[in-house]
């Protein structure tokens, strides 16, 4: 807008109060300025270069005070609709919390839902004990509170009740109270303390290593180099290195991401007559079944070698699914297979790049690819899984590959030697985690990883906290069931001693046990019990400033995620229940361990639309194929939920004794936990 009339640009047709137009773009909604120029500037700047000789003088005058004044006006106007904006956002939180809460769904109910059914003999006692367990401290904790408010209301000092003894009254029992949880209960919560305290700094001690391991590799520019030079072009399949691969698709149930994924396999550049891809599809709805024999026909008709395979059995899961393709009688005229899940789209030059690296290899058992992701910046789920992943593959896979030549296969996005599957026994369904219990068996028959950083895997992140949180079950009880099974094969292998001991304590027992044991204990326990016992000291360091540079150290690997520093720092910590919970289950064989839930997709590729396209048209061609669509919903979770209000109690208690980094910490701690209980946190359904 130019005002230039009226008040703003004095009487028409005179000078008297002639002002300076402004021309202002603005961006909507949110009032930031994109622009801001006046008619006279370049009139001004011309005269000036004129009279400096075509230079510009210094100190030359180029906006006015009634630009500046217009600049600082749009400014408050833009930070008005800041304030707006959050408002508005706090308003449409409280709404989607108050229709959660109205709707009264919980994690219970999508167990039910998604068919998730105990093992048979599985007590549900067993199964809801840990919810009960943390309902009964929150019900302590709250009368505690209640104890220590009236003592504070009425003006009992704490010190000399504790050494005065009145013969009757509250305050008597009150100072029972003091001496008792001084001389028992305080020795008590301080030795778990330290021990805690002893593991958490031996996990940072670890951390901090493995990012010192991948800053020296960033120097040296280390990388895994082929032994052999670059194929030639794959038109010429006769002078180059072009093995036979067998690519191996698994899925069930996915039919918004199977187009993308076939479509990426079949075009990859390798000779046609070199690789067969096998779609091996568990899926249980005729729909999906139908689409995907479909798109399998389709790109038969187009010339590649697919085939598809539908088990009758659907026995052993996933493991199971690849251990029946494995079975074919034409496996035996491939070396190689490559395996990538329904959601993993690989480039064109993914074989070329990879399976290079087994010529002249002999020991060389698996090549494993990095994941990038189609949906990181979906939303706040989605960015804070982004800054887990990137540090598990940048730093933790790569440092292992080039210093270890062991890693934990991801399962996807890698190419074996069948030999190498086969000498290690082959896949077996005993553990949920069938990738991790391949690589671990292969490295104790003497066969060597290579991991590629540079070699890139699109696929997707879970958008739901459903989805995820039962993917993170599956990936922490697994390692455990596998740790059990594992750990006499371990002792009694042939191998160097150092190669045992980091299998057990670093690969097992610090990054899958302890991780999850002292995280759980000392920040959702601990913490807010030693609120209420004084006695027990917890340091600050502890609390606030190691947790924070383990965090930084996180995102070290994604510096565009440096804003999510302390979101992530406390949904790690609130995930931590759930990673309790599974690491419990697989170490005790609980039933829960043996849950497998499909991971669900949204289908971000670019021929999502497509997908959902044909679905219905083949259901509209196929109307007696009668079978329920399961409704998304958000759902409250009850154990997230409680330690919500645990953690807020004890930031209450911690406001009596006057702790401030404890204070905040527990208070947003406990809102993160309120956030994820009511499922705010990842994809809203509406």
């Amino acid at each position: 807008m130019a005002p230039c009339s009226g008040l703003w640009g004095g009487k028409a047709g005179g000078d008297a109060y002639r002002g300076t137009p402004v021309v202002v773009k603005m961006e909507n909604p949110n009032w930031s300025i994109s622009e801001i120029s006046s008619p006279e500037d370049d009139d001004d700047d011309e005269d000036i270069l004129a009279a400096a000789g075509g230079r510009r003088r210094k100190g030359a005058r180029t906006k006015n005070a009634k630009q500046i004044r217009w600049v600082l006006l749009l400014k408050a106007h833009r930070a008005a609709g800041c304030l707006a904006s959050l408002a508005s956002a706090a308003v449409a939180l409280g709404a989607a919390a108050r229709r959660r809460v109205a709707a009264g769904r919980t994690d219970a109910d999508a167990d039910a839902d998604a068919g998730v059914l105990a093992v048979a003999g599985e007590s549900p006692v067993v199964r809801s004990g840990f919810y009960a367990f943390i309902r009964a401290f929150l019900v302590v904790s709250l009368l505690l509170l209640a104890v220590e408010v009236a003592a504070y209301i009425n003006g009992w000092d704490l010190a000399a009740s504790a050494l005065a003894l009145p013969a009757l009254g509250l305050e008597s029992l009150y100072a029972s109270w003091l001496r008792f949880r001084a001389a028992y209960v305080a020795p008590g919560i301080q030795f778990l303390t330290d021990a805690c305290v002893v593991l958490f700094l031996v996990q940072s001690a670890d951390r901090l290593i493995l990012c010192l391991g991948c800053f020296y590799i960033r120097v040296k520019r280390i990388k895994p180099e082929p032994k052999s030079p670059a194929l030639p072009d794959a038109e010429d399949p006769d002078a180059g290195y072009y093995p036979m691969v067998l690519v191996q698709i698994p899925m069930c149930n996915e039919k918004e991401v199977y187009q993308q994924s076939i479509a990426a396999v079949c075009n990859l550049d390798w000779p046609k007559s070199s690789f067969l891809v096998q779609v091996l599809d568990d899926s249980d709805d005729l729909l999906t079944q139908a689409l995907i024999r479909e798109e399998v026909a389709k790109w038969q008709q187009q010339g590649a070698r697919i085939v598809y395979r539908h088990r009758v059995l659907r026995d052993g899961y996933k493991a199971g699914n690849l251990k029946s393709a494995m079975s074919c009688s034409y496996v035996k005229d491939y070396e190689f297979v490559a395996i990538f899940d329904a959601d993993f789209q690989p480039q064109p030059d993914f074989l070329k790049r990879t399976v290079l690296h087994f010529k002249d290899n002999d020991e060389l058992g698996l090549v494993q690819a990095r994941w990038s992701f189609v949906n990181k910046d979906e939303n706040l789920l989605t960015r804070l899984q982004y800054i887990n992943l990137c540090f598990h593959f940048e730093v933790e896979q790569q440092v292992n590959g080039v210093f270890l030549n062991f890693f934990g296969f991801n399962g996807t996005a890698g190419v074996w030697r069948i030999k190498a599957l086969e000498d290690s026994g082959g896949w077996m369904e005993r553990t949920t985690v069938e990738d991790m219990d391949i690589a671990v068996r292969a490295h104790l028959h003497g066969w060597k990883f290579i991991f590629l950083n540079d070699v890139e895997c699109q696929c997707e992140l879970p958008e739901s906290y459903e989805a995820y949180r039962k993917q993170q079950h599956r990936w922490h009880s697994g390692p455990m069931q596998l740790f059990r099974l594992c750990l006499p094969d371990i002792i009694k292998c042939k191998m160097a001693f150092w190669k045992k001991g980091n299998l057990i304590l670093l690969f097992f027992l610090l990054r899958k046990l302890i991780l999850p044991l002292y995280s759980f204990t000392l920040f959702c326990i601990i913490l807010p019990t030693a609120m209420f016992v004084p006695e027990a000291e917890l340091p600050d360091w502890v609390v606030c400033y190691v947790p924070a540079l383990m965090s930084l150290l996180n995102v070290l690997p994604s510096p565009r995620s440096f804003p999510f520093v302390i979101p992530y720092l406390l949904f790690e910590n609130t995930m931590s229940v759930t990673k309790f919970n599974a690491m419990v289950s697989g170490l005790f064989q609980l039933g829960s361990a043996y849950e497998w839930v499909v991971t669900k997709k949204s289908g971000s590729g670019p021929r999502s639309s497509e997908v959902a396209g044909d679905l219905v048209s083949l259901a509209a061609a196929a109307p007696t194929a009668k079978k329920k669509k399961k409704k998304k919903h958000n759902r409250i979770y009850k154990k997230e939920l409680a330690l919500s209000m645990l953690l807020l109690t004890a930031a209450a208690r911690s406001l009596l004794s006057k702790q401030g980094i404890h204070f905040y910490f527990l208070l947003f701690q406990g809102v993160s936990f309120l956030l994820v209980g009511l499922d705010l946190i990842g994809e809203q359904v509406e």
